[in-house]
């Protein structure tokens, strides 16, 4: 496959893809890497580090064209192929494009992935990387930008496909990453399981990420739990109530990153209280593109105390998209509650634990080319 990983500044991109090709090449095959940035940086060697972005547009632009014009001649006979570039720019000339449609046609992707993170980690990127004033505000408006800008590029190719991925805090979202690149025919899921209102119940949490690892070892997931926004809009809010300016982070990073000292980011409680409506607003465009993009959603529902069942109304809705735009639709029910109508008339099949589940998708050949690539 040949990709085009877009991404704002921030999502430090370069290690994380680079870390891609290397799981690719244990697995016995080759991508071709490609970082826009470095080959601009190469055609304009009078250019400090990091300050291509304060060029004068018609020389960032030359620029670009020369660095894509050279990824074009020498990504012709690659059978799989990374672009690390960016749809869109919003810097001190304001907002502009990274891209030239003629040259991405030429390019002949088959696929454009957004990658994105979360929104207190990428600001912490920026700003140990870049001087620049900007807010969490201003990073969740260019990551909108970023992506819609991102999808048009694939609506304007012919037969290409558009994804949005979270680089999340593990290592397996690099297996992902190069399934989607090397492995397109493998099952695409959406794992749905409750959030927030369970983060105070540990042996649930310990169910769900079982459930999550084991599908992501089988298939491509789209995991809505690799960006957790809304739990930092909680902790915020808690913040606020006790009168606290700040909030520390722990990022998690692996290998590869910026911030790999595992070191707390600190956040300013009111930055992320003025962007409560677009960690809201944004989950809920994101969630269900991720639907959109799956072949099919695979939901857990604990049992919570009491005997209650974890049904939040975020997986209520999630189910109900998909089945609407008739993905196959999978339930794993913990609860010795039966469920109700509204899950047993739209569920494909419904199973009492998640082994039950892959036993069911391996029989009935869901694992595809798991078995021999990918590990």
């Amino acid at each position: 496959m040949r990709a085009i990983i877009t991404g704002q500044i921030g999502m430090d991109k370069k290690p994380y893809l680079d870390a891609v090709a290397r799981f690719a090449g244990e697995q016995g095959e080759t991508i071709s890497m490609f970082h826009v940035g470095d080959l601009m940086y190469r055609e304009g060697p009078d250019v400090r580090p990091g300050k291509i972005l304060d060029l004068p547009l018609s020389r960032l632009n030359s620029l670009r064209r020369a660095a894509f014009k050279d990824v074009i001649s020498e990504s012709r006979d690659a059978a799989n192929m990374i672009v690390n570039t960016h749809a869109t720019f919003r810097w001190r000339h304001g907002l502009f494009s990274a891209f030239d449609y003629d040259q991405i046609a030429a390019l002949k992707p088959d696929v454009f992935i957004a990658l994105v993170d979360n929104i207190e980690v990428v600001s912490d990127r920026l700003h140990k990387e870049h001087d620049i004033d900007a807010t969490l505000k201003d990073c969740m408006v260019w990551r909108e930008e970023e992506i819609l800008a991102t999808e048009l590029m694939s609506k304007a190719i012919p037969g290409s496909q558009f994804y949005i991925m979270a680089r999340g805090r593990h290592v397996s979202t690099t297996r992902t990453m190069f399934r989607l690149v090397c492995r397109p025919n493998m099952k695409k899921v959406y794992p749905s399981f409750p959030m927030s209102h369970v983060v105070d119940m540990p042996d649930v949490l310990a169910e769900i990420d079982a459930f999550r690892a084991s599908l992501a070892e089988h298939f491509i997931t789209f995991d809505p739990g690799d960006v957790d926004e809304k739990l930092l809009l909680d902790r915020a809010i808690l913040a606020a109530k006790e009168g606290k300016d700040y909030l520390e982070v722990t990022p998690h990073s692996y290998g590869g990153s910026k911030n790999t000292s595992g070191a707390p980011i600190r956040v300013r409680v009111r930055e992320v209280l003025d962007i409560a409506g677009d960690v809201d607003g944004q989950i809920y465009m994101r969630d269900f593109k991720l639907v959109d993009q799956s072949d099919m959603i695979v939901s857990y529902i604990p049992e919570l105390p009491g005997g209650i069942p974890g049904l939040s109304s975020g997986v209520e809705r999630e189910l109900h998209h998909a089945f609407e735009h008739t993905k196959e639709v999978f339930v794993v029910w913990k609860p010795k509650k039966a469920p109700s109508p509204f899950i047993t008339e739209t569920a494909t099949r419904i199973f009492s634990s998640t082994h039950e589940a892959l036993t069911y998708f391996e029989q009935n050949g869901y694992f595809g080319e798991r078995n021999l690539f990918g590990h």
